[in-house]
């Protein structure tokens, strides 16, 4: 790539992180009366990233701190028509185009990493033309580099964040995520890795509700990821326009479920913006972070669930507990139960808008690590994916009791579960 070009079309302002920045960076994410969008997108993107995952932590800042900052995964700005023609070439040269019988410039989606614009292949295709939108590789590991400085100094002095909510740990899981977003061709090799999962297990488990885009190998790259263009609205811009059955919503859930207590392999990144709704049929976008879990975590998650769902209160902390890389014994495990029963006094037939299931999840993970449990990276891949389901059904149906509406599809799990 001519970099010298690329920056001089894309005005790249390097804006290292600092102990100042970083707390600027916290005290919006904290403290101010409404987190800065603006301020935390100027910089960088690990800030972005940061303010990201923070949505998904409402145990830590409150549902409606969390909805503001869930603005960071769609609130993006894209280049310049001119610009993403110049990035193209600046990518794959200047006879690049010349695949295309059209390029639409402007683009039709925008996230923090990349953006996405309409095509047709020259032979009749409709096609979806994925751009990274700057080489912001460099500045994001100098960036990270810096900031695990920083909080390995702080919990020199606060040891309790070793054991919850680890920053330096959070910073692994957001580099790890990141670096695999800024290369397309993971997404490529995710996008695969499902579709075999798909084409192995169709005719044992009812996946006909799902598909995958796909994918122009050949003209596609670390930068460019062309795929078929899949037509249809995402389930981001259903649950803003109100339109999204929630009946809908519960397949989707059947689907992802397989493929975490079934495989424990999974589309790691499912938020509603990477989820478009075909006339009944759901494509999975944006491929890139597969979650993977051990089958110890996923077969006790699986036990976990069904005996919440049941309202068996002490199987489930025992399920939590076998879920552990390092579970605890004897009396500490009684202080834990006993913690665990007070924790779920309240849960019973409560809706997602009453409970959040996210957020009991959350506590329960720490108050586990505080018990003295240790749990496998793959945890966060978890909560994750419970973050952006729970979210939606609280946008679609906040009256929803989702653990005694999921009831229906623990059989359908049994019989697949190894």
């Amino acid at each position: 790539m001519d970099t010298a070009l690329y920056a001089q079309t894309h005005k790249i302002v390097v804006r290292n992180m600092n102990i100042f920045k970083l707390v600027r960076l916290l005290k919006t994410i904290y403290v101010d009366r409404e987190p800065d969008i603006a301020l935390i997108q100027r910089l960088g993107l690990l800030a972005v990233k940061i303010g990201q995952v923070y949505a998904l932590r409402p145990d830590f800042l409150g549902d409606e701190r969390c909805r503001a900052l869930s603005r960071l995964y769609s609130n993006t700005e894209s280049l310049p028509p001119e610009d993403a023609v110049k990035l193209i070439e600046a990518y794959a040269g200047a006879d690049y185009l010349n695949h295309f019988t059209s390029f639409d410039a402007m683009p039709f989606a925008s996230a923090s990493i990349g953006q996405v614009h309409r095509a047709v292949l020259k032979t009749g295709e409709q096609v979806a033309v994925k751009l990274v939108k700057r080489d912001y590789a460099r500045n994001f590991r100098r960036d990270v580099s810096s900031v695990r400085k920083l909080f390995r100094f702080a919990i020199l002095f606060y040891p309790k964040l070793r054991g919850v909510a680890n920053p330096v740990s959070l910073l692994h899981e957001i580099e790890k995520m990141t670096l695999g977003e800024l290369d397309l061709r993971n997404e490529v090799r995710g996008w695969k890795q499902l579709q075999e999962i798909y084409e192995s297990n169709k005719s044992r488990f009812d996946l006909s509700r799902l598909r995958f885009r796909s994918v122009f190998e050949e003209l596609s790259s670390e930068n460019i990821l062309v795929s078929e263009y899949a037509e249809g609205p995402t389930l981001d811009e259903l649950l803003t326009q109100g339109e999204l059955n929630y009946a809908s919503l519960l397949e989707l859930f059947h689907l992802h479920g397989f493929f975490m207590f079934a495989i424990g392999t999974f589309h790691g990144d499912i938020h509603p913006g990477n989820i478009v709704l075909q006339g009944d049929k759901f494509y999975f976008l944006d491929t890139g972070y597969i979650g993977c879990v051990p089958d110890r975590m996923r077969k006790n998650l699986f036990a976990f669930f069904e005996a919440l769902s049941e309202d068996d209160y002490k199987s489930s902390a025992r399920c939590l507990n076998a879920m552990a890389e390092r579970p605890i014994e004897g009396g500490q495990f009684g202080a834990f139960e006993k913690k665990f029963l007070d924790l779920y006094a309240d849960f019973k037939g409560k809706t997602v808008s009453q409970v959040s299931l996210t957020k009991k999840m959350m506590q329960t993970i720490r108050l586990g690590v505080l018990c003295g449990m240790h749990f496998d990276e793959g945890m966060f891949d978890i909560i994750k994916s419970l973050m952006y389901l729970d979210g939606m059904v609280i946008r679609a149906n906040p009256r929803a009791v989702l653990l005694k509406d999921m009831r229906r599809f623990i059989q359908d799990f049994k019989a697949v579960m190894d």
